[in-house]
């Protein structure tokens, strides 16, 4: 029974090793988080953009519409704040 309470432990450890290396990775590299982010939005954005326009656009036509929409929104904000906050730039 010991032994098998030892892996047990191990593997915990081990674990904790391999989440917290990822967390450090996400912390450092903020572009694939931001990324994940905007793609998990997308999944809001492009039904709502297939809705409005009454099934005229295809899925992937709506999903690229959607995607230019974030990355337009994304834009102006930071050229907003650019503009307006220079000394952080």
């Amino acid at each position: 029974m010991k032994p098998l309470q030892i892996r047990r432990a191990i593997a915990r450890s081990q674990l904790l090793e391999e989440i917290t290396e990822i967390w450090y990775q996400w912390r450092r590299q903020k572009l694939p988080l931001y990324l994940f982010l905007a793609m998990c939005f997308n999944l809001v954005v492009a039904p709502l953009v297939y809705a409005a326009t009454g099934e005229q656009l295809s899925r992937s036509q709506s999903w690229g519409l959607g995607l230019l929409g974030l990355v337009t929104l994304g834009l102006s904000i930071y050229l907003f704040f650019v503009m307006f906050v220079p000394e952080k730039f």
